[in-house]
């Protein structure tokens, strides 16, 4: 499995969110609520919300292409 990338912080304040992800996305792909998941993992404030939302995995694509 190709990994993908994350940020290690939040580009707007600086918060560390790069270890949450994989909890992040096992917890959405097991059905639970995405707010829900959002707020236990302790991300409150729009900006690592949103950086945590519009992620997408486009790692796998890209490797395709590398020499």
């Amino acid at each position: 499995m190709i990994n993908i990338i994350i940020p290690v912080r939040c580009i707007t304040c600086g918060k560390p969110v790069g270890g949450l992800w994989e909890t992040y996305k096992q917890r959405i792909g097991n059905g639970e609520q995405t707010a829900k998941v959002l707020d236990d993992l302790g991300l409150e404030r729009y900006c690592c919300r949103a950086l945590f939302l519009t992620h997408q995995d486009v790692l796998s694509n890209v490797a395709k292409f590398r020499t």
